[in-house]
């Protein structure tokens, strides 16, 4: 299988947190690459550019995306701007393509405002890009809530811990799904793998 993956980590993370999913999306067939960028010192707009630069160097092999909460944004910034950049599909896990209402909650704080550094600028606050559906891309949400939104003062409906499942709603996704598990567990959980690996190889879910 000539395809190539590209994954996108979330906000505060290495590329080394994406390692299973990695592992386990080659045990699928795929050739693995992470996009490692920098979360807080730069710009969704301007990693999105770099994401670019990244998928373009992959050997003109056919190329899927994947994006963990913040990559997310990231991955939709960059097809907004370069519509023919990929012919693959896209994942997005956990993405808050809504905006966040914990980083509203941070932003709102002076004192914990660094905590989201550059990457408010475009996304985390609700005012990211949208996604026009030209190509298969479908949406994995947590529903185990557990994780800094009760710290934050709790998170409405179902919720990963971090973001609602509300919050990654997208319009003219192909489809979306949930997982019994938190934000952080979308990295690692079997079954969002899993569910990664049909939705890349078929363009639909597994449904449980």
């Amino acid at each position: 299988m000539s395809e190539t993956v590209v994954l996108l980590h979330g906000l505060w993370m290495p590329a080394l947190v994406m390692g299973l999913l990695a592992l386990r999306l080659r045990r699928c067939g795929y050739r693995v690459a992470v996009f490692d960028y920098r979360s807080l010192t730069l710009t969704p707009a301007i990693n999105a550019e770099r994401l670019a630069g990244f998928i373009r160097d992959q050997g003109g092999a056919k190329v899927h995306l994947v994006g963990h909460s913040l990559g997310g944004l990231v991955i939709l910034q960059a097809l907004q701007s370069h519509p023919g950049l990929v012919k693959g599909r896209i994942v997005l896990l956990g993405s808050p393509v809504k905006g966040s209402v914990v980083a509203r909650r941070l932003y709102r704080c002076r004192g914990l405002r660094w905590l989201l550094g550059r990457s408010a600028e475009g996304g985390l606050l609700g005012n990211g890009p949208g996604w026009q559906g030209h190509l298969p891309l479908g949406v994995i949400a947590g529903n185990r809530p557990v994780g800094i939104g009760a710290i934050l003062g709790g998170l409405a409906g179902d919720n990963d811990g971090t973001v609602t499942v509300a919050e990654t709603r997208l319009e003219n996704a192909s489809g979306s799904i949930q997982v019994k598990t938190t934000h952080t567990g979308l990295m690692v959980s079997r079954e969002v793998a899993d569910q990664v690996c049909s939705f890349l190889r078929d363009g639909r879910f597994i449904q449980l």
